[in-house]
C-alpha cells in the first residue's frame, strides 16, 4: 500500500506567491526562462533555471549553475520571500483551466515505494536528465520539482478534500499569466492529517507517475548515493497526487523534417498498406476516436484510420503512438528511434493543431501527425503490466507551478 506523508514545506508568503510561482523547469528552454523571469527577482526560475543569471551560452550542467541555484534559493529564504512551515502538513492544490477543475493532494511519497514498484512507472528515463536533477537536489538540498502522480480514486479521500476546501480559506489564490488559476489550502489539523495518511496506507495499493519520471528517479538516486548518511528527508520526494477521475491527458503530436526521399504521392501510397486514407481538405482534422490519425501534408489534412490487422491487442501494441511509430515513422519514414532521431519533434496538444500547420508551412517540417490522446486507463494498464510507453506518449495539462511548495531533504 502507498506511503504518503505530510511535510514541512518551504513556501512563499501569500503576497509573494504569484511572483514566485514558475512553470516547471523542463517546459522552458534557457531563453524562454530568461524572458519569463525578466524584471522579477522573486521568480523561482532563478532557482530551477539558474543559468538565466549567468552569461548566455553557459553550459547548463557545470557546477557553477548548481551553485547559483543554491545561492538564489538561500537569497529568497534570507529575504523572507520563502519560509519553512513550522510543522508537517498536507496541502490541497486546485488547478482551474478554461472552466475545468482538478484537485490534488500535495505530500511526500516514499523512495522505498518507488524502488518496490508500489509507485508505478510508464516511461524510461535518460541518464543525462537524471544527473542534472541529481546535482540540483544534492547541491541545493531541495526537491524543487513536483512529481505529478495519479491514483485510482477513493471516495473517502475525495470527500475529505472537498470538505476541507469548503470549510477553510486558501493560502494562495491567483491566476498565472496563462490564465490558469492556482489555489492552495494547507491541511494542518493533526486528526485530518492522520486520516489522510491512513487512507492512503489502507485504500491505495499503488500510485502512478503521470509526469515527472526524471524527478522521481533522481530523488531515488540521491538517496542511494548518500549511503549511510541519508537524512530523513531524502527518503521521500515531493508529489502531488490526483484522483484518476479528475485527470485528462492531451494529445502529443509529431512533426517530421523530411519524407525520407519520397514525394507526397509516394508517402500516401505507402500509407494505404495499413490505413484507410481520406482527404479532409484545408480545415485541421482532430482525431475523434482511437486509431484515427490526422496528417498534414502540403497544405492539406488527411484522415488515417488504422486497419485492424495493423496493430496488436497487448497494452502497448494497441496504443496509437505505437501504431503510428510502427506503421508510419519506422516502416515508411525510416525513423527507428524517436528518442535520438533528429528528424522528428514532438508538439504537446496544448499548442493546438495550428502549431503543426505552422511548422510544416514554414518549411521547417515536411509532414505532421495528430493523435487521439492516451486514456488514463491505458496508462494504468501499461504501468500495471510493467511495460513502458513509447516516448512522448502523454501530455498532462494544466501543469503545477514550481516554487509554491518545495521539499527540503536536509533539516
Amino acid at each position: 500500500m502507498a506511503t504518503v506523508l505530510p511535510f514541512r514545506a518551504l513556501r512563499p508568503t501569500p503576497e509573494a506567491a504569484k511572483q514566485v510561482a514558475s512553470p516547471p523547469y523542463d517546459v522552458l528552454n534557457s531563453e524562454e526562462a530568461r524572458k519569463a523571469a525578466a524584471g522579477n527577482p522573486q521568480s523561482f526560475l532563478h532557482v530551477t533555471k539558474s543559468e538565466i543569471d549567468l552569461p548566455e551560452g553557459t553550459n547548463l550542467y557545470i557546477d557553477k549553475v548548481y551553485a547559483k541555484a543554491k545561492e538564489n534559493l538561500e537569497s529568497l529564504i534570507k529575504s523572507g520571500v520563502l519560509f519553512r512551515e513550522e510543522k508537517p502538513a498536507y496541502y490541497i492544490y486546485r488547478l482551474l483551466m478554461k472552466g475545468r477543475e482538478q484537485t490534488g493532494l500535495v505530500g511526500i511519497s516514499s523512495v522505498s515505494d518507488y524502488e518496490k514498484n508500489i509507485i508505478k512507472k510508464h516511461e524510461f528515463t535518460r541518464p543525462e536528465k537524471e544527473q542534472d536533477r541529481i546535482n540540483h537536489i544534492k547541491i541545493t538540498g531541495a526537491q524543487t520539482g513536483n512529481v505529478f502522480m495519479a491514483y485510482k480514486n477513493v471516495a473517502e479521500i475525495d470527500s475529505l478534500v472537498s470538505n476541507w476546501k469548503e470549510q477553510h480559506s486558501p493560502l494562495y489564490h491567483f491566476a498565472a499569466d496563462d490564465g490558469i488559476q492556482h489555489t492552495i489550502w494547507v491541511v494542518d489539523d493533526e486528526e485530518t492529517i492522520k486520516k489522510i495518511t491512513d487512507l492512503f496506507a489502507k485504500k491505495v495499493p499503488f500510485t502512478y507517475i503521470a509526469d515527472g519520471h526524471h524527478r522521481a528517479a533522481s530523488a531515488a538516486k540521491v538517496k542511494k548515493g548518500l549511503g549511510k548518511k541519508v537524512p530523513e528527508g531524502a527518503n521521500y520526494f515531493l508529489t502531488t497526487l490526483f484522483p484518476s477521475n479528475q485527470l485528462r491527458i492531451l494529445d502529443y503530436n509529431r512533426v517530421v523534417k523530411d519524407l525520407d526521399g519520397m514525394d507526397p504521392e509516394d508517402l500516401i501510397s505507402h500509407l494505404h498498406d495499413d490505413f484507410d486514407v481520406t482527404l479532409m481538405g484545408r480545415e485541421a482534422y482532430t482525431p475523434e476516436k482511437l486509431h484515427d490519425f490526422g496528417m498534414y501534408l502540403k497544405g492539406q489534412w488527411y484522415k488515417l484510420t488504422a486497419r485492424r490487422d495493423s496493430y496488436g491487442d497487448d497494452p502497448i501494441g494497441v496504443l496509437d503512438v505505437t501504431i503510428l511509430s510502427s506503421n508510419v515513422l519506422d516502416k515508411v519514414l525510416g525513423i527507428r528511434d524517436q528518442r535520438t532521431d533528429k528528424r522528428i519533434d514532438f508538439v504537446g496538444g496544448i499548442r493546438g493543431l495550428s502549431e503543426l500547420e505552422k511548422r510544416v508551412n514554414s518549411g521547417e517540417m515536411a509532414v505532421a501527425f495528430s493523435l487521439y490522446p492516451v486514456s488514463i486507463q491505458q496508462l494504468f494498464d501499461i504501468a500495471d503490466s510493467g511495460e513502458i510507453m513509447p516516448p512522448k506518449s502523454t501530455w498532462f495539462e494544466p501543469k503545477l507551478r514550481d516554487g509554491l511548495l518545495t521539499h527540503l531533504i536536509y533539516e
